[in-house]
């Protein structure tokens, strides 16, 4: 028997309402050591989702580790995004051994979650890692997480992906949220983005739209 294809979505494609994001100890301490990518690239990156995952009212969990006393404030391009939400500031490297960020996980009680953030190889092979242990289906922001050299975060992408984590790019995240041109109630944010965080891409909407009057979809 043969198989008849749909025009439907598969199952692992992440949607708006399906997941949960959480963005991880983007601070200026971090960032510093960080080199495994740029910091202008990472800062857009991570505004990229963050703006994304707020329009889309994707349900999204910041944290920080010792804002007040060592790492300091989150990226402002983040919170931005999200006025007034409550930053879950932990003392444990290890995200998931924080109670009340647990709390907010099962709060939410989405089985499958997002995240990035600083760094690769601490900061976020320890929750992935954790979360998988504990049944969740788990994808990692490749280009919105860095380390202090690109080894420690390639090698870090290796072992999550080895153990069964799901890589993507900050760009395809959006897209993947957005999927059809069609959508228009979310067309104007998502390419609003595009041209603002998204760098050649954005620049090529821009280009279209001025000078064309070009229109996706």
């Amino acid at each position: 028997m043969s198989i008849k294809a749909t025009p439907t979505p598969g199952s692992m494609l992440v949607s708006p309402k399906d997941h949960t994001l959480v963005m991880i100890d983007f601070q200026s301490q971090m960032s510093f050591a960080t080199h495994s990518i740029d910091a202008v690239t990472l800062r857009n990156n991570a505004a990229l989702v963050a703006h994304a995952a707020a329009g889309f009212g994707v349900s999204t969990i910041l944290t920080t580790v010792a804002e007040k006393s060592f790492s300091g404030p989150m990226f402002s391009e983040i919170t931005d995004a999200f006025p007034g939400q409550m930053l879950l500031d932990r003392t444990s490297m290890n995200t998931w051994e924080d109670a009340a960020v647990i709390e907010q996980v099962n709060m939410i009680g989405k089985d499958r979650l997002v995240f990035c953030g600083l760094w690769t190889s601490v900061c976020i092979v320890g929750p992935t890692l954790s979360a998988l242990d504990q049944g969740y289906e788990v994808y990692v922001i490749a280009d919105a997480c860095g380390d202090v050299s690109a080894e420690a975060h390639e090698r870090a992408m290796d072992r999550m992906v080895q153990a069964g984590v799901r890589p993507m790019t900050s760009l395809q995240y959006m897209l993947e949220l957005q999927r059809d041109w069609a959508r228009t109630e979310t067309y104007d944010m998502t390419t609003g983005i595009a041209k603002k965080y998204g760098g050649a891409y954005g620049l090529g909407i821009i280009y279209a739209k001025s000078m064309f009057n070009a229109h996706e979809g």
